[in-house]
């Protein structure tokens, strides 16, 4: 998994899966926790995608052979001028 916050993410939740829970508070951070942990696995993917797509874009444009949706354009400029 990696690094959270400078602590090693793997012993940090093997650390909470194997302590006893003594009190209710300790539950909402553990499972807090372990979802951000998650979340952190996830963004990773997403950020591979997302800078595979960002290559493949800037070669279309490179080329000349990127075409964007004008009717998306459009409708993203009114959306933002609306909201200006």
């Amino acid at each position: 998994m990696g690094q959270l916050g400078g602590l090693n993410t793997i012993q940090t939740v093997d650390a909470l899966r194997t302590r006893k829970i003594e009190s209710k508070d300790s539950i909402p951070f553990a499972s807090t926790l372990q979802g951000a942990i998650m979340t952190q696995g996830a963004s990773k993917t997403d950020d591979a995608q997302r800078i595979a797509r960002v290559q493949e874009l800037k070669a279309q444009v490179a080329s000349g052979l990127y075409e964007p949706d004008l009717n998306k354009v459009a409708s993203s400029l009114l959306r933002f001028l609306v909201e200006a």
